[in-house]
């Protein structure tokens, strides 16, 4: 058995069940994908955009139903090095992936105010119109149940909204197309477990924002860290914090809300008053 077949077969042995069996559950529970898909399977070289093209696949071989996958890679100005260990490993894993590139890091590197929030905006753009243009109706990204429970938070902190990541997009600038998160139910640490337990290094955060303040003071400075600290204290007093925050936004009981948003109209609780 040679590196990639282990690779493959950890998936659906060691970890079926906290990573394959979570992301099937996620693709069924949310009806991510649907015969006939032409899915453009995001990957930014990092753990978690890898894994969700190895699930991907095993999702293709094994499932009940055909669908198309592109596994595409989008080079935002990334140096020659972390370019090429996206290849390295992409070739280890046995993923066939494309590369596009755009010049999205010189166009937000000097942006003092929420310059991963812009990254993110025109990332998401530039993947849109190029899965488009190969054919694809579906673009697969790479988030996990952790960054859904982060981002709940977050806007609770800092953007005094309710507010979720969801499972399931439909884009709204480019016609037909949609965003899915196949990978809504796996834990983080599964994913590092999944990581070390097959020797794979893959690029934390290649952007140079990130990269010059770990050099200044040795930690990221992102909301999104503060509150992943935040949830990681809060575990030590309730193990159970984490899958509580998920499911809020599961259970939200408009007749307990102020005020809220459905598509661009404002409603307010007084309106029962009325």
């Amino acid at each position: 058995m040679d590196k990639t077949q282990a690779i493959e077969h950890s998936i659906i042995t060691k970890y079926k069940k906290t990573l394959f069996h979570r992301f099937i559950g996620a693709v069924k529970d949310h009806e991510l994908i649907s015969q006939g898909d032409k899915i453009a399977v995001c990957i930014s070289g990092g753990k978690d955009s890898m894994l969700l093209a190895k699930l991907m696949q095993e999702l293709s071989r094994h499932g009940d139903y055909p669908f198309d996958m592109e596994f595409i890679v989008m080079d935002p100005g990334y140096a020659p090095r972390n370019r090429q260990k996206i290849i390295d490993n992409a070739e280890i894993l046995g993923i066939p992936i494309k590369i596009f590139e755009t010049d999205i890091f010189n166009s937000v590197v000097n942006i003092e105010k929420n310059p991963c929030y812009l990254c993110a905006r025109m990332r998401r753009g530039h993947l849109y119109k190029y899965a488009q243009s190969l054919g694809c109706n579906k673009i697969a990204l790479g988030h996990h149940f952790d960054d859904v429970v982060e981002t709940i938070l977050m806007g609770m902190l800092y953007g005094a909204q309710i507010q979720t990541m969801m499972p399931r997009i439909k884009s709204k600038n480019f016609d037909g197309m949609e965003l899915i998160r196949p990978m809504y139910y796996i834990r983080e640490k599964d994913i590092i477990s999944w990581r070390n337990y097959n020797k794979l290094e893959f690029l934390q955060c290649a952007c140079r924002f990130t990269e010059q303040n770990a050099q200044l003071d040795g930690t990221g400075t992102s909301k999104r860290q503060e509150v992943k600290n935040l949830i990681k204290e809060m575990k030590k007093v309730n193990p159970q914090v984490d899958i509580n925050i998920f499911r809020s936004v599961e259970r939200v009981n408009l007749n307990t809300i102020i005020g809220y948003y459905d598509e661009d109209e404002e409603h307010n609780f007084l309106e029962k008053f009325h």
